[in-house]
């Protein structure tokens, strides 16, 4: 994205205009690059488009128009929670503390509503995921990874849920850790509610909350793979510890793939369900972890000063071949209607519309008059 940065960004309206398009229906990362480019790459000309030139990004002009009109009160909520606090902040695409590693994958969000300190969002992470329904052994282990990365240089990033996520969090914090949660509601709205404390001491902490939905957002099914590329994005590796075959940490593995990150998992018992989605992960090349040098081993670079983290996930080659699902086969390169697409995968059309939709997250496949296509290789 070539989108340069205006000191007086925030001056000049570039905020109101990035919550406006923030709030645009069906506006990722390509669509506004199309239409940057329809408005002669100054994003105050966005305004000023014809309904033609909206199309030609493959926007509707009626959506905007109707946005407009509707989002002045929204604007106004954004601009009074952002004076409420000073840890209160929401970094668009082309702001300077934006993250470079997140700015660097296929879907990167629009915006992130952030509350503690933005600045660690851009020092070396390695998020931490795992079951809801932990095991005692999966709690002490994860807490303790936690611990141990913390003391190693790290922070430790990771969802806010219940379970492995709330051990990282927590293990972060026992050793006076940096810790970040990202979060599949708005960042005002804390979910599950008995985290709401661990939220609080995440910030005071040092660390933050981040979230690409906008303020008020309650947790929807569909947002919780959306958070877990974010996960994955703003990490330099993912660490699975417990985990169901078909699980949310699961999607955070493929995206890290997809993103050039390391995958690392801790096995377990061959009687629990909840190790079988890490002992697949390692089957399938993922570095086994029984103790943090495992995984710092991997990164000889963490404390030198000065190196990008980008840079050395870009040197990192994918090994695992997680994304090589038959689903993606069954959409070519042309325009493919969904029922073509679930009759070439043999899978019900819901099921099809769930995995496109994770696909389409994951720059794998993108939408289009007709159906769907398939990008890249």
């Amino acid at each position: 994205m070539e989108v340069k940065y205006d000191p007086s960004w925030n001056e000049s309206g570039q905020l109101d205009l990035w919550l406006l398009l923030h709030c645009m229906p069906g506006l990722g990362v390509r669509k506004l690059q199309k239409l940057y480019a329809v408005a002669e790459y100054n994003l105050q000309n966005i305004p000023l488009l014809s309904g033609s030139q909206f199309k030609a990004a493959g926007l509707s002009f009626k959506h905007f128009s109707s946005i407009q009109n509707q989002y002045a009160k929204y604007l106004d909520e954004v601009k009074q929670w952002l004076a409420e606090s000073a840890t209160h902040f929401v970094l668009p695409l082309n702001h300077p503390d934006y993250p470079d590693q997140l700015r660097e994958i296929s879907a990167p969000p629009l915006l992130l509503f952030g509350i503690g300190d933005p600045a660690v969002l851009q020092e070396y992470q390695l998020a931490i995921v795992g079951s809801r329904r932990m095991t005692p052994a999966g709690s002490k282990i994860g807490r303790q990874l936690a611990s141990d990365l913390i003391e190693s240089g790290w922070h430790i990033t990771s969802g806010l849920a219940l379970g492995i996520d709330t051990q990282a969090h927590l293990g972060a914090l026992d050793k006076s850790g940096i810790t970040i949660a990202v979060m599949a509601t708005g960042v005002d709205s804390i979910y599950p509610r008995r985290n709401q404390q661990l939220a609080m001491d995440i910030v005071a902490a040092g660390g933050c909350l981040v979230s690409e939905f906008p303020l008020r957002s309650q947790p929807k099914k569909e947002h919780f793979p959306r958070r877990n590329r974010i996960i994955s994005g703003l990490s330099n590796g993912v660490l699975v510890v417990e985990a169901a075959l078909k699980s949310g940490s699961l999607i955070t593995a493929r995206y890290a793939l997809e993103q050039n990150r390391e995958v690392f998992a801790v096995p377990g018992s061959v009687y629990n369900l909840s190790s079988q989605g890490c002992h697949y992960l390692i089957k399938q090349g993922a570095k086994l972890v029984e103790q943090v040098s495992d995984i710092n081993e991997e990164f000889p670079n963490i404390r030198q000063t000065g190196v990008n983290p980008v840079t050395i996930n870009c040197e990192k080659k994918c090994k695992l071949p997680l994304a090589t699902e038959g689903l993606l086969a069954s959409v070519g390169f042309e325009a493919t209607p969904i029922d073509v697409v679930a009759q070439r995968s043999g899978l019900p059309v819901t099921a099809v519309m769930s995995e496109l939709l994770e696909y389409e997250l994951r720059g794998l496949v993108a939408t289009v008059p007709g159906g769907y296509i398939r990008l890249g290789e």
